[in-house]
């Protein structure tokens, strides 16, 4: 997790300094919300690639694993609920995982359900072995929801585990003499890796229009310290 203050305070210092006025605070939370967004969803890109890249096994299984370890903040558990004929998404979804049934509500006791295509189901359905019923549950997964199949009606013990978007970033504040100052109360972290700071920093400033080099932005930390 990285303090919204902390980022905020270290681009306001840097904006002034390239007298480029000041960042409101309405105008960081946008900037910084989309920042957090870009670096979250360049994580996949990047994984893929490396997963993907042949030669050095260490050095690229270096990389896969600190990637999983920024993504691994994100991903958690919900259960599912029914809605009409289909099991809705988590409202904070941006990966499904993976599916399971469990009819007493205690995973240890549930079974995975597998994903199929909607053009399987037919082959599914004609096999005494691949025949869908509660031991053996399917879902075909939908743009706005989740269908599962089962030779009995499964409405409820549906639970998933995915990777959640990450929370809305916000730098709350009160007004006191015409000046915005930092209220903790009503403020949210970014959820990235700690490691993301800098990275946070200069995105936003980036995105502000102001380009600085990573090795500028470490020498005025190392000023101001």
């Amino acid at each position: 997790m990285v303090n919204v203050d902390t980022v905020y305070q270290r681009v306001l210092a840097i904006a002034n300094k390239e007298q480029r006025g000041y960042i409101t605070p309405l105008e960081f939370n946008l900037l910084a919300n989309q920042a957090q967004l870009e670096i979250f969803e360049s994580y996949f890109v990047e994984l893929n690639q490396a997963l993907a890249m042949p030669g050095n096994e260490s050095e690229y299984s270096d990389i896969v694993k600190t990637l999983n370890e920024k993504i691994s903040i994100f991903k958690t558990r919900a259960n599912l609920t029914k809605s009409g004929s289909f099991f809705k998404y988590p409202s904070d979804i941006y990966k499904l995982g993976t599916l399971w049934y469990a009819k007493t509500g205690l995973l240890e006791d549930g079974v995975e359900i597998q994903e199929i295509n909607e053009d399987e189901l037919l082959d599914y359905y004609n096999s005494p072995l691949t025949k869908p019923n509660k031991s053996r549950p399917l879902y075909i997964r939908r743009v706005e929801d989740i269908r599962i199949i089962s030779a009995a009606a499964i409405t409820s013990g549906v639970s998933c585990s995915y990777t959640k978007k990450p929370t809305k970033v916000e730098w709350g504040y009160v007004v006191v003499d015409e000046q915005a100052l930092y209220n903790a109360g009503s403020s949210e972290n970014f959820e990235l890796h700690v490691s993301e700071e800098t990275t946070l920093v200069m995105k936003i400033l980036g995105l502000a229009g102001i380009v600085i080099q990573r090795q500028e932005l470490m020498a005025l930390g190392q000023q101001q310290a």
